[in-house]
């Protein structure tokens, strides 16, 4: 009887444990299911709507820039322009855009403005459409000016955005928000090539559209800027886990970073400006033909883009910035001395490797300084904008006092300077 009693015992002890497990199992799941997020919690995860929408806009804002560049042939034949000209235009538009940017992004880091993008968008606008009707050589340079307005706006503040909707993969949104921009670079000698060049200079009002466009996913992406911004309003800062470096030495890896970015877009100044030319003077190509070129050039940077960031997310920012730039030294080394069919080839396998390096270079500088992601973005934009300008202005003089041949033989050493990327400090788990 004893025995039947305690295996009664234990039968009911059994039953009652069970049903506990249960009910505690059903409040862990209900209570993991129907938790509301924290009261302004970030984005959870990747927001890749967002990161699509900012990339087709860079698309077409890159895309409407790109057009001056690729008009290039068609604004000397119109205005009588030397190289210095030329220089003067890109130096116009990217310094406007260099100065504005940093200032812009650090206003932004303080006094977040969500509808700015649209209305950077604008400024993009007004300079097409000036650009069109343009009959004198000063409104050529103002309307350059328009456009490099719009440009300080939307890159900070673009890039800014594509960090809110990483989700933690810094490398990677910011790989997908350039691919836009450099994809949109390449279409515009294309577009350029198609419709511009065979029909004059006032096509160029055609591309409002895209600009209008832009503006209208702009909008979108600006009331979910405000929804973020509003939702984290007022929450404390998560607090990093990565132990801050000191101040000197952050100082001296931006110092580094910044001469890497003189030396790629230096280079790349060399090619966005005066590929054109030097295909048509060295090997008498069409103004089309060497459109194509450019598009082709182009393209691969747009290529290259995408894989930098997811790269340097998985090795190390320090190894891709160093890859990158001092691996096209042996490509650009040759270029100068290369035939039609190689020049084409090397100028693709060149665009590829040089840019992988931006993005890298970015999100190592953002997570230098946590916390000023408009700021360091500004910067950094604008310095690449200035040193393309500089260096537009720069081999202009150059290809006027000598040749256009001679500009290539000069840039081909550029790269070389990759090598100081071995001088960056250690970023813990994105070295």
């Amino acid at each position: 009887m004893s025995d039947m009693a305690n295996i009664e015992q234990l039968a009911k002890i059994s039953a009652l444990s069970s049903k506990t497990y249960q009910a505690n199992n059903k409040m862990t799941d209900r209570s993991d299911t129907a938790m509301p997020p924290a009261k302004g919690s970030a984005v959870k995860g990747t927001a890749f709507s967002i990161l699509g929408a900012i990339s087709v806009s860079h698309l077409l804002n890159d895309m409407i820039q790109s057009l001056i560049l690729a008009i290039y042939p068609i604004l000397q034949a119109d205005f009588s322009l030397s190289f210095v000209q030329i220089g003067m235009i890109t130096l116009t538009y990217q310094l406007t855009a260099s100065l504005l940017q940093p200032l812009i992004g650090y206003y932004t880091d303080k006094h977040p403005q969500p509808y700015s993008l649209p209305i950077g968008m604008g400024f993009t606008l007004c300079g097409l459409l000036l650009l069109s009707v343009a009959n004198t050589f000063p409104l050529v340079l103002l309307a350059a000016a328009l456009v490099g307005t719009g440009s300080s706006v939307f890159h900070p503040e673009s890039s800014r955005v594509a960090r809110m909707a990483s989700g933690g993969r810094h490398g990677l949104a910011q790989s997908l928000f350039q691919v836009g921009g450099n994809f949109g670079s390449s279409l515009g000698p294309l577009l350029a090539a198609l419709i511009i060049a065979p029909y004059g200079k006032g096509n160029v009002a055609w591309f409002s559209l895209a600009a209008l466009l832009a503006i209208v996913v702009l909008l979108q992406v600006s009331k979910w800027y405000q929804h973020q911004h509003r939702a984290t309003k007022g929450q404390p800062k998560a607090s990093s886990t990565v132990k801050p470096l000191p101040k000197c030495t952050v100082t001296y890896a931006l110092g580094i970073l910044l001469v890497l970015i003189f030396s790629k877009y230096f280079y790349l100044a060399s090619i966005s400006s005066y590929y054109t030319f030097y295909l048509i003077h060295k090997f008498g190509v069409s103004v089309q033909n060497a459109q194509f070129h450019l598009f082709a050039f182009l393209f691969a940077v747009a290529a290259g883009t995408i894989i930098g960031g997811p790269l340097g997310d998985k090795i190390g920012r320090k190894y891709v910035i160093w890859g990158s730039i001092l691996g096209a030294a042996p490509f650009t080394l040759v270029l100068p001395y290369a035939s039609l069919y190689w020049t084409g080839i090397l100028t693709v396998i060149i665009g590829v490797i040089l840019a992988s390096a931006f993005s890298a270079i970015l999100v190592y500088a953002q997570e230098l300084i946590p916390g000023k992601v408009g700021m360091v973005s500004g910067l950094f934009f604008g310095f690449a904008f200035g040193m393309g300008g500089l260096g537009a202005a720069v081999l202009g003089y150059v290809a006027d006092l000598t040749s256009i041949e001679l500009v290539y033989q000069i840039c081909a050493f550029l790269p070389l300077i990759g090598i100081i990327t071995a001088l960056l400090p250690n970023m813990d788990h994105n070295s």
